[in-house]
């Protein structure tokens, strides 16, 4: 798919005050281990999938689906889809990650879609049952000055090997509060933190499969 636009940004949107409230609550819930792709589907992980995994993917994450978060950042979703050009036809958002990264960690090349929409075999009624993710977005919680390194970056080749690496730091979304909205087939990834703790919030928000 030809994109105008791979991402579209909004810079110091989210009130400080907001920020701080989803970094409170996030941080009185019990965090887990971040996982990705087959590890999500691993009741207990071992030794040896926790070091695999590691390779990919390093952080901590707590899962919010609180209606008063999403009535802050869903009205940029909707408005990013329209002046991106995009027009995504896209109804439900997924529970959101709050995800903590301290020194060393990180999460390397990845896009957030899968090439089939999910299958809720035990509830069809679900709502992202026959859907894909199709926006994904990421909030800033973090003052610039309590961190260095966690750059989020993408690679607008994407999958094509046959293009040279298109790398672009997304420098805008630096300043707290701001947030970035993105196709989700967009590959990014967040640098290694090398110190402070970097603290986001990530949505992906889900319709069903392009025709």
């Amino acid at each position: 798919m030809n994109l105008t636009n791979y991402f579209w940004y909004f810079q110091s949107a989210i009130p400080h005050r907001i920020c701080d409230d989803i970094v409170r609550y996030g941080k009185s819930l019990q965090d887990q281990q971040a996982r990705t792709g087959s590890f999500n589907n691993v009741k207990k992980l071992n030794k040896n999938q926790i070091k695999d995994l590691k390779k990919k993917r390093d952080s901590n994450v707590v899962w919010m689906n609180d209606s008063w978060i999403y009535k802050e950042i869903q009205p940029y979703i909707h408005e990013a889809n329209v002046n991106a050009g995009w027009n995504f036809q896209w109804d439900f958002s997924e529970s959101c990650q709050f995800t903590k990264y301290v020194k060393g960690q990180y999460y390397d090349w990845h896009c957030d879609s899968w090439d089939k929409p999910y299958f809720i075999q035990d509830n069809p009624k679900n709502p992202s049952h026959g859907k894909i993710r199709k926006l994904s977005v990421t909030v800033t919680l973090s003052d610039p000055k309590e961190y260095k390194g966690g750059e989020l970056e993408f690679d607008f080749r994407n999958m094509d090997l046959n293009k040279k690496p298109n790398i672009r730091k997304c420098k805008e979304i630096l300043p707290k509060g701001s947030l970035v909205v993105f196709p989700s087939f967009v590959w990014h990834r967040v640098c290694p933190v090398k110190s402070g703790e970097r603290k986001s919030l990530v949505i992906w928000n889900l319709g069903w499969p392009f025709k």
